[in-house]
């Protein structure tokens, strides 16, 4: 089994937080976007779209998608529970989860693809389209300080893959240049909380 992955970028760094959570080692090899090894033809083998992360098991079987390998491993090594126990907490965890990638991690990706000057070599950016993702990721941080006056978790209280998306969109939002109002006292909060786990140390 090896997990190809690439430091500081979200979608591994999904990956990598859930099996610290679960304290699972995995051999791993580094792939690097900025050098474009990801669109190198022995790594398309692998993953045709040049996607990353890609888990290749000893079979040969490769599992693409963040979240597709998340779950691999919850069945595989199912405590900590990061999908949740019950029905209900299963459907709001799956809720949250679609809400923090598609609503708050791709409006913050799509900021910093099409405006980060790091990233020119790799996209064919259009700014006016970066503002526009940079506005709907600042709607997002909004409704989520919301969500979190009753909430300990983004999910619920407790802990869950929910989480470790919204982390990792969130630390983004650094490089992205998109920053949390200092009057989003929940999601600061949550924030300060989650940064006490030692696994949110890793990128």
């Amino acid at each position: 089994m090896k997990l190809y992955s690439t430091t500081g970028a979200p979608n591994p760094r999904r990956v990598k937080i859930f099996l610290a959570e679960k304290e699972i080692e995995v051999p791993t090899q580094e792939i690097s976007i900025m050098e474009q090894e990801h669109k190198e033809e022995n790594y398309k083998k692998i993953s045709p779209s040049s996607r990353v992360p890609a888990l290749v098991l000893e079979d040969g079987t490769v599992i693409l998608e963040s979240m597709a390998i998340c779950r691999y491993f919850e069945l595989l090594n199912p405590e900590p529970v990061l999908f949740g126990n019950t029905e209900l907490e299963q459907a709001l965890i799956e809720m949250q989860s679609r809400r923090m990638e598609m609503e708050l991690m791709m409006s913050v990706a799509g900021t910093f693809r099409h405006t980060h000057p790091a990233f020119a070599k790799l996209e064919n950016q259009i700014p006016e389209y970066g503002k526009i993702m940079k506005k709907a990721a600042e709607k997002r941080l909004f409704l989520l300080n919301k969500e979190l006056e009753n909430n300990q978790f983004i999910a619920g209280p407790k802990y869950s893959v929910a989480d470790i998306t919204a982390l990792c969109a969130i630390d983004f939002c650094v490089p992205a240049k998109i920053e949390i109002p200092e009057n989003h006292k929940n999601l600061h909060r949550w924030i300060e909380e989650i940064k006490q786990r030692p696994s949110s140390k890793i990128m």
